[in-house]
């Protein structure tokens, strides 16, 4: 079976897949999206919702970065330790959970609406998400000793730590706030980056 995994080479939520997919030795076809202000669904494969991933496999339609992980993970040569969210069931793990997942939808809104759509950045939809994002990270960056010592050992991967990378390494390449203020997630974002499946998948623009 072919999988296509349609995205972005820029995109976390695209590379959440991407990664899982190279660690795991999963074999897959990228098919970029180029044009993120479009909003014919068939450009998008046809997910309703006009977002990016979207996994094509055996004439089927799959969304969203979180079920193509576990999709993929089906698809493993070899069984491997994945962390997943509902086997933390402490609520230290799953704020870090929840908050990993706001900040990388705060980023999408600003640099969507800030930079694609170019609307001001001092608007208060925008502002308030700024100060929730920056919230977040000081957050994860005070807590995230704990909240790394909480995820089940050995593992190979999880999807805390490789939601987190993706998040942090992100803003690197787009620097819609500083992480300089957090040296918790700048060393973690470092050690994590050292994987191949991480250099495998480094971002870059997507062009024709």
């Amino acid at each position: 079976m072919t999988l296509q995994l349609i995205g972005r080479s820029s995109s976390h939520y695209t590379r959440l897949p991407r990664l899982f997919a190279e660690e795991l030795g999963v074999a897959y076809e990228f098919v970029p999206i180029y044009d993120m202000t479009l909003t014919d669904p068939q450009v998008y494969a046809g997910n309703p919702a006009l977002k990016l991933p979207i996994l094509r496999r055996d004439g089927s339609m799959l969304c969203g970065a979180q079920n193509i992980c576990r999709a993929i993970a089906e698809h493993a040569p070899r069984e491997r330790r994945l962390v997943w969210p509902e086997e933390l069931r402490d609520d230290l793990s799953r704020n870090g959970h929840e908050l990993v997942s706001h900040a990388m939808s705060a980023q999408v809104q600003l640099v969507f609406g800030t930079t694609v759509a170019k609307l001001p950045a001092d608007n208060l939809y925008f502002s308030k998400a700024r100060a929730g994002f920056e919230g977040c990270l000081r957050w994860l960056d005070a807590h995230l000793e704990q909240l790394l010592e909480t995820l089940p050992a050995p593992r190979d991967l999880s999807v805390f730590e490789a939601s987190l990378f993706c998040l942090v390494d992100h803003l690197a390449f787009r620097p819609t706030v500083s992480v300089e203020p957090y040296p918790a997630l700048r060393e973690f974002a470092r050690a994590f980056g050292a994987r191949d499946s991480a250099r495998r998948t480094a971002y870059k623009f997507d062009t024709p």
